[in-house]
């Protein structure tokens, strides 16, 4: 698949079969994950947890479903696997750091035919847990900062028809 299909393809997958990507798919996940920019190329700053035991997706789902207040939704959307993208840094270099990691995971995920979604709210309430932080078994000094939702959906990555005002404001400075 080119990059421009991919890019057009990538969307937010919210369903999932409950079964995994296979070893192959999430391999080549994690290799897009780590051909992502981080900032002074500082790699060792940013640490990867997959997360597929099912207690503890049940449990970041539900302390993520209390923290919006629904104490019924499933913010996981029953994928049955969460990578955590973690640094030992803060602030807005971290940040775009894991947001790179993200989106290089997402759009391989397009070309694995593997259900994903970016996942921000879920990892705030599982940041703000010292249980379920604890239960990731980060080094130290590491924190989450975003993560991503993986797996096999009946859902298709189909092209898009990107609507004519579909832009940002731009201005041009010579």
């Amino acid at each position: 698949m080119e990059l421009r299909e991919a890019l057009n393809r990538r969307r937010s997958i919210r369903s999932y079969t409950g079964q995994m990507a296979d070893a192959a798919q999430l391999e080549a996940i994690l290799a897009a994950a780590y051909e992502a920019p981080v900032g002074m190329g500082r790699y060792e700053g940013i640490h990867l947890t997959v997360v597929t035991r099912p207690s503890l997706l049940a449990a970041i789902d539900a302390a993520a479903a209390r923290m919006f207040g629904k104490p019924d939704a499933h913010p996981l959307y029953g994928a049955p696997m969460l990578v955590v993208v973690s640094s030992d840094q803060e602030g807005n270099v971290a940040s775009a750091n894991a947001a790179a990691v993200i989106q290089n995971m997402s759009l391989a995920a397009v070309e694995q035919g593997v259900g994903s979604c970016y996942i921000y709210g879920a990892t705030r309430a599982l940041a703000q847990d010292a249980d379920l932080l604890a239960q990731l078994d980060l080094p130290e000094g590491f924190a989450p900062l975003g993560s991503i939702v993986l797996g096999k959906t009946d859902e298709k990555y189909g092209p898009r028809q990107v609507p004519a005002d579909h832009h940002f404001a731009q201005n041009d400075v010579a």
